[in-house]
């Protein structure tokens, strides 16, 4: 009897391991490993801490636990003095994944000089990194990357709380205070950096961070920022704004007619650009009532400095969508359709015809070996093992786009803070956040004028993420390395 027992609980015990074992991650915990890198030719020592910090509510419950990944230099003598990059995706939805693994990170994904992914999916070094000059963390919210809510579904998550705008912002800046509190860096110059709707987040963070945690930052950095001002807003200065981008990735393409192919893209986009502001924007203001002569001029222009065809912009009343753009600019040289966050991708749809493609040629390479390279990365080279399903995208919708006033809490976070410097980074050819887009931004978040030498714009030949085209990754980064190191006080006082 007791042998039959005995055999009957070791048949069972698989089944009771696996429910006693639930797929969640522990609400608060770290992994430390050691790690180096060489970059611009020097040997870099560094510790990786990779763990989950907790969401509180208002009466000091967990309410979400978030993944974060942060680098820190080692034999930093002052540490005090480092700067502190802090870093965000978009989405929103979206994990840390992309600049973690390819831009600003110590670990690069392995792709080939234009950014393209080559198998076997993997991480190199990377030597254009900044963490020679700045400590990193990457953090996942709510719901992305390993980040979950607590629970991670049902009636008791107060979605209010996370998914949203300002929603988003408040909750952040509350996780930052204690990160920064838990890590003793509240002394150290501080940057935060986010892509795509990371821009939209970052741009109200600056404010938050001050008026909520009275945590005062050096740098704002906005990647292919996507402004919600601006972009699904539909009407004349959205519209127009499209055209640079056209061009750009119509030059790309070689598309355009010869008198604008033969020059360099930095020559032929300053006239775009001021076709748009001066020209477009007004003809499209004028809607139905503008003079026919005009109409046909405005379109003969458009098709010059887009490459699409005159007859298809008069039929849309010189308002042309940007995913029509991407179906019909190669329709007649070899039927490809063009990537949406990076124009220099192709495409091959199941028809010619149509308003739209069928898939992002560019999204789908990215996902297929940014997602194995995360997996792997995180579980065998920082030894954060778990069963959980890391969210490139995770489950964040619908999402309370209501009363955005980013845009203004960047300028009055930059009118408080005279230390408070911009810098916004955009790939010509990218077609979702237009690098046109992200200058108009620029110039709307201080309409007076009078912080203008606190912005600065760098733009690069590649897309969305600029960093995937290696010439681009050592660029940008330079770039970025730089503006830490301008804009860190060194001593001068916080006055005007």
């Amino acid at each position: 009897m007791i042998k039959n027992y005995c055999l009957l609980l070791l048949l069972l015990l698989p089944g009771l391991s696996a429910q006693a074992q639930q797929r969640k991650l522990p609400i608060d915990t770290t992994v430390v490993t050691q790690h180096s890198v060489t970059i611009n030719g020097e040997n870099i020592s560094y510790t990786a801490e990779t763990g989950t910090q907790p969401v509180w509510n208002k009466t000091g419950e967990p309410v979400a636990s978030l993944h974060y990944t942060y680098y820190t230099r080692n034999n930093v003598r002052d540490r005090a003095s480092r700067p502190l990059l802090i870093s965000f995706n978009g989405g929103p939805g979206s994990g840390s994944v992309w600049m973690h693994l390819a831009y600003t990170g110590p670990r690069v994904l392995k792709i080939d000089d234009e950014g393209y992914p080559v198998q076997p999916y993997g991480v190199d070094s990377n030597p254009n990194s900044v963490l020679d000059v700045t400590d990193i963390v990457y953090v996942n919210p709510a719901n992305t990357g390993y980040s979950r809510t607590i629970p991670e579904e049902g009636k008791e998550v107060d979605r209010d709380m996370f998914f949203g705008i300002n929603a988003d912002i408040t909750y952040l800046a509350e996780w930052l205070n204690t990160f920064v509190t838990r890590h003793n860096r509240w002394r150290s110059p501080k940057y935060i950096i986010g892509e795509s709707y990371g821009g939209t987040r970052v741009m109200g963070l600056s404010l938050a961070l001050q008026n909520q945690q009275w945590m005062y930052l050096n740098g704002v950095i906005m990647v292919s920022p996507a402004d919600y001002k601006v972009i699904r807003v539909g009407g004349p200065v959205s519209s127009a704004l499209n055209l640079p981008y056209y061009t750009a990735a119509a030059w790309h393409h070689k598309a355009l007619p010869p008198a604008l192919q033969q020059k360099d893209l930095l020559e032929i986009l300053p006239e775009s650009e001021a076709f748009t502001i001066d020209k477009l924007i007004p003809a499209i203001a004028k809607g139905g009532f503008i003079n026919p002569s005009e109409r046909e001029a405005i379109a003969e222009r458009m098709s010059y400095y887009s490459g699409l065809d005159k007859k298809d912009i008069l039929d849309m009343n010189l308002d042309v969508p940007t995913s029509f753009f991407w179906k019909a600019l190669l329709r007649e040289q070899g039927g490809y359709t063009v990537g949406r966050l990076d124009s220099r991708y192709l495409g091959m749809d199941k028809m010619l015809a149509g308003m739209r493609p069928d898939y992002n040629s560019e999204l789908t390479s990215w996902l297929h070996s940014f997602t194995p390279a995360i997996n792997y990365y995180l579980q065998e080279e920082l030894n954060f093992k778990t069963d959980i399903k890391y969210n490139m995208f995770g489950p964040v919708h619908p999402w309370n786009n209501e009363d955005d006033n980013t845009r203004d809490d960047l300028r009055q976070a930059m009118a408080q803070n005279p230390y408070l410097n911009v810098l916004v980074q955009s790939g010509y050819y990218d077609g979702a956040t237009t690098y046109f887009n992200a200058k108009y931004t620029m110039w709307q978040v201080d309409p007076s004028g009078r912080m203008k030498d606190r912005f600065e714009f760098k733009g690069y030949r590649s897309g969305h993420m600029m960093y995937l085209r290696r010439e681009d990754l050592k660029q940008a980064n330079d770039d970025l390395r730089a503006f830490i190191q301008r804009t860190q006080a060194n001593g001068k006082s916080a006055k005007y």
